[in-house]
């Protein structure tokens, strides 16, 4: 498997404050909520609790009010 076939696929990250670190080099992230591959030059969305991506700050938003992290 060469570079380009790796990147092609879904990345692993591990979620940082205002940053990520990839586990594993790939393309893209899935939303944790909508399944949306999320391209990781698009990826603005987080959870550094539940360490999950999000495509949008209302998903991202809706998330965490589920799980009782913002009011």
């Amino acid at each position: 498997m060469n570079r380009m076939d790796r990147e092609k696929g879904e990345a692993k990250l591990h979620f940082l404050d205002g940053d990520f670190e990839v586990l594993q080099p790939g393309a893209y992230v899935v939303c944790a909520v909508t399944g949306t591959h999320i391209p990781l030059d698009a990826l603005r969305y987080w959870s550094v609790d539940l360490q999950e991506a999000y495509a949008s700050p209302a998903i991202a938003t809706k998330r965490m009010q589920e799980k009782g992290l913002v009011p």
